[in-house]
């Protein structure tokens, strides 16, 4: 066994843990709780979630749109919550790729798909991702209420967001380990919410 991917390997988990306890003893956890409650406000008022992001990013979206849509939690059977991850259907992808843009795709997702009061989560690490900047701009045009998970400064993103929860450094792998990591906190909190005020109920 070679010692030298040994160490890297034992480098990569500290260099994660390092992330995470940095977010925490900042308390750039906060914006979530914020998140939440927006969030929970939106769908007791029938709207959404949509989710969009780039690689790795939109793996993590559809991912929470998952544990929204079906489980959570393997002890909290449930309704479903209604979210979406724009970024599922290769037909729509390669279509919008083709005859428009894929710089065009989210934008037009969103604008074909949402509606005034919903919520948008942008994830993405740099900050400045086009596709993702020109579908944040378009919910705000429409009044959908945008989230960003962010890395590194935020890039133009940040000010962009209602709300942001952004992950300090450069290291693309770390700041994707602690955005789900985020993710699932802020699915938590929403489905305690949701349940907390009787909108949706634990089955037996």
């Amino acid at each position: 066994m070679s010692n030298h991917n040994v160490n890297k390997i034992e480098k990569l988990f500290l260099d994660s843990i390092k992330t995470k306890e940095s977010i925490v003893k900042e308390k750039l956890f906060i914006p979530l709780v914020r998140m939440s409650e927006l969030a929970v406000n939106s769908i007791t008022n029938r709207g959404k979630i949509m989710l969009c992001g780039n690689g790795g990013s939109a793996a993590d979206a559809q991912h929470l749109a998952a544990e929204m849509l079906v489980r959570l939690r393997p002890n909290y059977n449930r309704e479903g919550i209604p979210a979406i991850a724009l970024a599922q259907d290769t037909s729509t992808i390669t279509a919008c790729g083709n005859d428009f843009g894929f710089v065009n795709l989210f934008e037009r997702m969103v604008q074909s798909l949402g509606k005034e009061g919903d919520v948008l989560i942008a994830i993405t690490t740099s900050g400045n991702s086009k596709n993702i900047i020109l579908a944040m701009r378009a919910a705000k045009a429409m009044g959908i209420i945008v989230f960003a998970f962010l890395g590194s400064e935020g890039g133009e993103a940040i000010d962009l967001s209602d709300e942001y929860f952004l992950v300090p450094g450069n290291d693309t792998g770390r700041i994707q380990e602690s955005h789900i990591t985020g993710g699932h906190a802020l699915m938590e909190c929403i489905e305690n919410k949701l349940i907390e005020c009787g909108y949706i109920h634990l089955e037996d």
